[in-house]
């Protein structure tokens, strides 16, 4: 990769066009350790007409998931670093970063989709892509979905991933959600939303979404994120 590119990048800042769009936009972001159940919230969601995802663009190349290739213009945009490097003299993205090897990014094309429709932008985001849009405006809501405790999320790991991951990586897994389970908790912005029954998770996430509640002062979440994160340190 190119050093001008990468320097590009580093120094990228949204067009203040993109600032007020995103000020202006309805935008939830889940959050959570791997396998709390992000994907199938989000893909039960937009099947209510209510919701845009936002597609992001990548210069990795699509992969295979359960024997399915991935396909440009639903799991990402798959692009090369010409087009990013255009897309980034243009302003065209929100943020964009180098995430081993390959570049990712969300285009402000994403979110005028979703305001063009009157539709609440959603997707899922790592705990540091939260702040750096918080850091932009505070109506950008973050929704951390956790599994019921430690053993179910054991469990769910385990069955996600039988026979294709090996230790270290586990741990690497572990590491991060280490790292965001502490980082959520010390913020107050953070929706904690316990995945234990499928139904009433994609209920509480719609409703949050839609400002019908708020989960903020949730204790039995809290307690349940600090009892993860507790025993993730007991782990590693």
């Amino acid at each position: 990769m190119e050093k001008q590119l990468i320097q590009k990048l580093n120094a990228y800042k949204m067009a203040g066009s993109a600032v007020e769009l995103i000020r202006s936009s309805k935008i939830v972001f889940l959050v959570g350790v791997t396998a709390a159940g992000k994907d199938t919230v989000i893909k039960e969601l937009l099947k209510s007409g209510d919701y845009h995802y936002i597609v992001s663009h990548t210069t990795r190349p699509p992969r295979y998931n359960h024997g399915i290739l991935e396909q440009d213009g639903f799991e990402y945009h798959f692009i090369d670093l010409k087009k990013v490097e255009r897309m980034l003299d243009k302003k065209e993205f929100i943020e964009a970063k180098l995430v081993h090897g390959n570049i990712y990014g969300t285009s402000v094309a994403e979110i005028q989709a979703a305001k063009d429709k009157s539709e609440i932008a959603i997707s899922e985001i790592e705990v540091q892509g939260i702040a750096e849009y918080r850091a932009v405006s505070d109506t950008v809501l973050p929704i951390f979905l956790l599994p019921p405790d430690f053993a179910v999320w054991q469990k769910r790991l385990a069955k996600r991933y039988v026979g294709s991951i090996d230790p270290e990586d586990l741990r690497q897994r572990m590491l991060t959600a280490k790292e965001e389970l502490r980082e959520a908790l010390r913020q107050d912005y953070y929706e904690f939303v316990i995945n234990r029954d499928l139904t009433k998770t994609i209920t509480v996430v719609d409703e949050i979404a839609h400002g019908i509640v708020s989960a903020k002062k949730n204790e039995q979440a809290r307690m349940v994120a600090d009892g993860l994160l507790e025993e993730i340190d007991k782990t590693l």
